[in-house]
């Protein structure tokens, strides 16, 4: 699907003064790109990978071979995700409204019928109190020996308030889907909907380098049901968006801009269904760069990795029975944007119908040893 003619369609207002990491499809194979001043770069040639680029010491220097001007390219660009070897984590839970649905979700046993009673009860006795907890604090503490007392704990107030952020791998490396592609509900899901994210882009060494929006689809009757169907729920094909490119930090945008960006997000159905929704990262419950650092502090990720920040946005207008809220169509389009950062646009289908998930890192690599650009020089400088 084609939904943007020119970049300003795509990017944000300042996208000609901003420098963008991106992947696009080429005759020959996958390649990684800089888009800089508004020209648009091939730079395989000094790093194969988008993992090997961010992990040199100023990806924004790279060179490469000069394909013209992004509004020029962009009717006949297919644009991939903007991650290859990183590993697509999450963080859940990190905000109060998708704390209440969450619990909501469990207490429900994943049934969208029950949903509408527990969550008037929920919100009655927890809403204020878990919007104005600082997680892992003495008052978060105490609020959860109070709601412990009265029956009304759950694993996920755990996360919400507790010392330790959920953390959890979306989706295998390569998986991921990218702007104007479509993306995948499971096929037996009767509640889910989209979950409209900043994602921060994190290199080999740590250093967060810049951020993209996401979509870390989440199915509410699967999640609801067990937190152990986590994985089921999570991650099934084409069920991760990210892009339209990533954003590198710089004297214009920095990580304060991510700490007070605004989320919008449209879903509109093939039926005239239409759903609107703003999610504003200040109303986060911890900071982005404590979840970077709760997420690398036992483990490595020697290719980077990205990292979902959660959401605000949990849909509960009712679609077409009253009291069951929001669930996904096919066919829904989804549009996620910031002003900061673009849009991404996903169209939703099944992930039985979605285009399967073949291109894994074995196929990537022969391809890349193919075009001859895993010289030995080039992987040890960059990865």
């Amino acid at each position: 699907m084609k939904d943007a003619s020119t970049a300003a369609d795509l990017l944000c207002a300042d996208w000609r003064s901003a420098v963008f990491v991106g992947r696009i499809a080429t005759v020959a194979g996958p390649s990684p790109i800089l888009i800089r001043d508004g020209e648009v770069y091939d730079v395989a040639t000094a790093a194969p990978t988008v993992s090997a680029l961010l992990a040199m010491p100023d990806p924004a220097a790279a060179t490469g071979d000069h394909l013209g001007a992004l509004d020029d390219l962009l009717p006949a660009l297919k644009i991939l995700s903007p991650v290859d070897l990183q590993c697509v984590k999450a963080a859940g839970v990190t905000f109060a409204v998708s704390a209440v649905e969450r619990v909501i979700e469990e207490r429900a046993r994943g049934d969208a019928d029950a949903a509408a009673a527990v969550r008037a009860k929920l919100e009655d006795r927890i809403g204020g109190s878990i919007r104005s907890v600082v997680p892992g604090s003495a008052e978060a503490a105490a609020l959860k020996t109070a709601l412990a007392d009265e029956g009304l704990w759950s694993q996920y107030l755990e996360v919400a308030i507790g010392p330790d952020a959920e953390i959890f791998t979306k989706a295998p490396v390569l998986s991921t889907v990218g702007w104007g592609d479509d993306i995948g509900v499971r096929s037996d899901s009767s509640w889910n909907n989209p979950e409209p994210e900043i994602v921060l882009i994190v290199d080999p060494r740590g250093r967060i380098m810049g951020a993209t929006l996401g979509n870390d689809v989440n199915l509410r009757d699967f999640e609801g049901r067990s937190a152990l169907l986590l994985g089921k729920a999570k991650d099934n094909n084409a069920s991760c968006s990210l892009g339209p490119f990533i954003r590198l930090f710089d004297q214009g945008f920095t990580m304060d801009d991510v700490r007070d960006a605004v989320v919008e997000l449209t879903i509109t159905g093939s039926d005239g269904y239409h759903l609107a929704g703003v999610s504003s990262m200040r109303e986060i419950s911890r900071d982005p760069e404590e979840l970077v650092r709760q997420a690398l502090s036992e483990h490595q990720y020697p290719d980077g990795f990205a990292l979902m920040l959660g959401t605000l946005f949990a849909p509960t207008q009712d679609r077409d029975v009253p009291g069951r809220g929001f669930t996904h169509r096919t066919g829904d389009v989804v549009r996620i944007s910031s002003e900061r950062l673009g849009t991404l646009v996903n169209r939703v289908t099944t992930s039985k119908s979605a285009p399967p998930w073949t291109t894994g890192i074995a196929r990537l690599m022969a391809n890349l040893a193919g075009r001859g650009l895993l010289q030995p020089p080039v992987m040890q400088d960059h990865v």
